[in-house]
């Protein structure tokens, strides 16, 4: 059974591209659920009053959406077919253009970076992937990865700054990011008491927030299963929730029977 919980103000009035996206996942419930399992998902959304009360969305075709074309994609997520990190690949190549300036906020073992780096390289090589990290254990893991899987051009799009994620705005210029990604948690394979924290991951929101350009996305997977991971949470969701609505459509994905299951974000800038 799928148990879907839609939170929002107590003013939002829910726009008729929203309503089609959760009547296509209905219908996709019905094709990729059994009787026997049971998956909930608390989305959460926030959309723009007009001064009659509707939504601006409601003037606007279903494609105008930020997660237009998105259903089955978000879906997969919902019916457990695909990872929240996988989902998060998919929505980014939604969003992502040849050329495009993205960062991994948060570069790990470098899997994340990988993938911008084939999403936004092209002939002219104009893109650029900025992945940062503080732990030189995560950059090495990195840069041995893509030093096997790139081409040499491919290489020259890359930039591994050992450095605090919150400080990203130093080196990038203003409104030119088309993508911000986020893994929030601890590296994987690493030390496991070295984690973001609630404090820095802030900082860093807000620095994403001034240098991301129009029709860009900030990104994140937010894992909870370790101490500290609620906070981190909480303060993602305060963060999202302060956003402007006329400039930003955020949405919140979370299993609400799997407390440890990661957490998918998406921020999008009008």
């Amino acid at each position: 059974m799928l148990s879907l919980r839609l939170c929002c103000s107590r003013s939002l009035v829910i726009s008729k591209p929203f309503i089609g996206f959760v009547e296509k996942l209905s219908l996709s419930s019905r094709r990729n659920v059994s009787q026997s399992s049971t998956r909930n998902l608390c989305f959460c959304a926030k959309l723009p009053i007009e001064p009659n009360g509707l939504t601006s969305s409601q003037n606007h075709t279903p494609h105008d959406s930020p997660l237009s074309g998105m259903e089955e994609v978000l879906g997969s997520y919902v019916f457990g077919k695909k990872k929240a990190t996988e989902v998060a690949h998919l929505v980014w190549k939604h969003v992502v253009q040849k050329g495009d300036m993205v960062i991994d906020a948060t570069c790990g073992n470098g899997y994340d970076t990988l993938a911008m780096v084939k999403m936004v390289a092209d002939e002219s090589a104009r893109g650029c992937v900025y992945a940062m990290d503080i732990q030189n254990d995560a950059l090495e893991s990195a840069s041995s990865l893509l030093e096997e899987s790139l081409n040499p051009n491919e290489k020259e799009l890359v930039k591994l700054l050992p450095m605090c994620h919150s400080k990203m705005d130093k080196v990038v210029p203003e409104a030119s990011v088309r993508l911000v990604a986020f893994n929030l948690g601890y590296l994987p394979g690493g030390d496991k008491k070295i984690i973001t924290k609630p404090e820095t991951t802030l900082l860093a929101l807000e620095a994403a927030k001034g240098i991301l350009m129009p029709g860009g996305l900030i990104s994140l997977v937010v894992y909870v299963g370790h101490p500290g991971g609620w906070a981190e949470s909480e303060t993602v969701h305060t963060f999202a929730s302060k956003l402007p609505v006329n400039n930003w459509v955020c949405c919140k994905f979370q299993m609400l029977n799997r407390p440890w299951a990661p957490i998918l974000v998406l921020l999008f800038k009008r």
